[in-house]
């Protein structure tokens, strides 16, 4: 072998196709778990949107709703089913709009930013509804409903802070 080609091959670190190898299933995992995020989002939004439309839903929420200073007003201006429906309806219009920015930014922009502001709202009310546990002491001990139910919201949270990331970060 030539020493110029020893030369070449010794500077060429030995691990370098594995960490290509390594680089690429990392952006391959990311890009994953970008669509999972945003698939699930989309998937929740709709999901407890359209369960917003029935009479179970709607008197499941009551407590959570009225207990809330940002959101108590709507009884006194909608009925139960219909301070109901129009949650749904907004949550169901996020999903749609997340949905629509796969193809275009500002849609994706928007539907974050309201994703952002209904997890914050839905967060808030783990400080308004009465949700620690008496029998264990009260606070941090959270009851199932509605503490622990409204939990997941925070991770909610922090999934449309991520997507807005994203979508900032897009080009188009």
């Amino acid at each position: 072998m030539s020493a110029t080609l020893q030369n070449v091959q010794s500077n060429i670190p030995a691990n370098s196709a594995s960490a290509t190898n390594d680089q690429s299933m990392s952006q391959q995992i990311s890009r994953l778990g970008d669509h999972a995020l945003l698939a699930s989002t989309v998937t929740v939004l709709a999901w407890i949107g359209a369960m917003k439309f029935t009479a179970y839903e709607a008197g499941a929420i009551e407590g959570l709703v009225a207990s809330s200073p940002l959101t108590a007003w709507l009884y006194s201006v909608f009925s139960l089913q219909g301070a109901s429906n129009l949650i749904g309806s907004v949550e169901i219009v996020i999903a749609l709009t997340l949905l629509i920015g796969i193809r275009y930014r500002p849609a994706a922009i928007l539907g974050s930013l309201a994703a952002i502001a209904t997890f914050a709202v839905t967060s808030s009310f783990l400080l308004t509804a009465p949700g620690w546990e008496a029998s264990l002491g009260g606070f941090p001990a959270l009851s199932v409903v509605p503490g622990q139910f409204l939990l997941k919201d925070i991770v909610l949270l922090g999934a449309a802070i991520s997507l807005l990331g994203k979508a900032l970060s897009r080009k188009s």
